[in-house]
Parts: C-alpha cells; sequence; structure tokens
C-alpha cells in the first residue's frame, strides 16, 4: 500500500505565498511574504511533503520561481512536486536541476500530447504528475483560463499506457472557497479509470474532508487557503500524515 500524501500547498505570485478563488488571479490575496519560512515550519511541524505552484510561471508560460524551489530545497528536506510554467522540455530540466522531486503537468499534456509523452519518456513517469484541472467535467489549461474538450477521466486514461500513475485532480468550482471537496467528481473518476494514485485539489476546509479523501481510497490531499486560514493546524496534518499509512 502507497503512503498517503498529506500535501500542503504553497503558491507563488512575485515570490510570496497567496491563495487564489477559483483560479481567478484578481482574487489573490497573500498570506506568507518568505516561501522559505513557510516550508521550514511545514518540515519543522513533521510534514513531508510540499506542492509548489508557480503561478507566475502557469501565467507567463515558462518557469519563473525557480529561485524560491532552489532555496527551499536548500533549506528542508521536503519532498517537493513542482507545477507551472512548464512548457518546455529546459524548463522541466530547470525544474529538476533546482530540487524538485517530481514536476505537475497539466496544459502541455492536453495541448502537446506527443510532447508530454516525449517528456514521459525522457525523464520517466515516476518523475511526473498528471495534473487535471477540471471545470465542469471537462479539463482545463492555461492557468485554468481555458477550457478543453476532454473529460477528466479520458485526459487520465489516454496516458495510463505511458505508465503515468500519480494524478492531482483539481475542481477548479472549489478551489480556494472552503466549500468542500469535489468528491463527485473524484468518485466518477476512481470508477472509470483504474490504478491510479488520485490527489484531490481544491476546496478542502477541515480534517473532516482530509479524511473522507484517504477513506475514498485516493492518495492523497493538497491542503491550502484551510491551512493559511487556521481551520486546521500544521500540528493535525503532521498528525495525520503520521498515521496515514
Amino acid at each position: 500500500m502507497i503512503e498517503f500524501r498529506v500535501m500542503p500547498a504553497i503558491d507563488l505570485i512575485g515570490g510570496k505565498c497567496v491563495r487564489l478563488e477559483k483560479g481567478d488571479y484578481s482574487t489573490s490575496k497573500t498570506y506568507e511574504q518568505n516561501p522559505v519560512d513557510m516550508a521550514k515550519r511545514l518540515e519543522d511541524a513533521g510534514l513531508r511533503y510540499l506542492h509548489i505552484v508557480d503561478l507566475d510561471g502557469a501565467k507567463s508560460g515558462q518557469i519563473v520561481n525557480f529561485p524560491v524551489l532552489e532555496a527551499i530545497k536548500k533549506s528542508t528536506h521536503l519532498v517537493v512536486d513542482f507545477g507551472g510554467g512548464l512548457k518546455k522540455a529546459e524548463d522541466l530540466r530547470i525544474a529538476f536541476d533546482h530540487g524538485a522531486n517530481q514536476v505537475s503537468v497539466g496544459s502541455t499534456a492536453v495541448k502537446q500530447p506527443e510532447v508530454f509523452v516525449s517528456w514521459i519518456q525522457e525523464f520517466g513517469p515516476e518523475k511526473i504528475i498528471l495534473s487535471a484541472d477540471a471545470k465542469e467535467g471537462k479539463v482545463a489549461m492555461h492557468a485554468w483560463q481555458d477550457v478543453s474538450e476532454f473529460t477528466v477521466s479520458d485526459f487520465i486514461t489516454s496516458y495510463k499506457q505511458y505508465g503515468i500513475k500519480d494524478v492531482v485532480c483539481t475542481d477548479i468550482s472549489k478551489d480556494g472557497m472552503l466549500v468542500g471537496p469535489g468528491f463527485e467528481l473524484y468518485d466518477a473518476i476512481m470508477q472509470e479509470v483504474s490504478d491510479i494514485n488520485l490527489i484531490a485539489s481544491g476546496g478542502i476546509k477541515d480534517m473532516d474532508d482530509i479524511r473522507e479523501v484517504k477513506e475514498r481510497g485516493m492518495a492523497g490531499a493538497i491542503v491550502g487557503k484551510a491551512m493559511y486560514e487556521g481551520r486546521i493546524s500544521l500540528k493535525q496534518l503532521a498528525d495525520f500524515q503520521a498515521l496515514a499509512i
């Protein structure tokens, strides 16, 4: 059995920790000026994983906040996945060279499947998380500004044959809203696509939500706003992680 991953999120704009609502950049709220300090607090609390999203990179189409990634990796032993702005193989190399354990890729997997497959073959499927961002059941891309015609389940299924197992699915309608995860969406994916490590993202408001994510057989949960707003403490997250095998 794989370890359930409790994954605190650091979303970066201008090198600071922010949160958005429903992917809308105009709703950006800064919670922490220094993401390295935030990462240290996560590790000191006993957490092991960190999910970093380069929102500047997602918007500009190229990796931007890799110096922050490097600083976090030099200051902690956290297992980090990094996403946002990874449009070329060189972007992935930069992310890995600066400390990323895995990278999360979404838009390129939608728009340029042959390029994404070449990345899987070059870097290995275990190094890549497929990012399936969902808006009304369809896959969204480009910092959630465009919506494709792919259903989330079909999108995930198309890459299973290449060895992809780790999938982060964000329900955009829930993200940053503290209304609970999109369990209906996740249940449908798990019924339609077997043998993947599905990680919930978006909407988590309390520890009960995280418990339910695990109870439904998912592989992990990304926690953002509820942590920053004090609805979930770092100790609660670390205690759950310690037992969540």
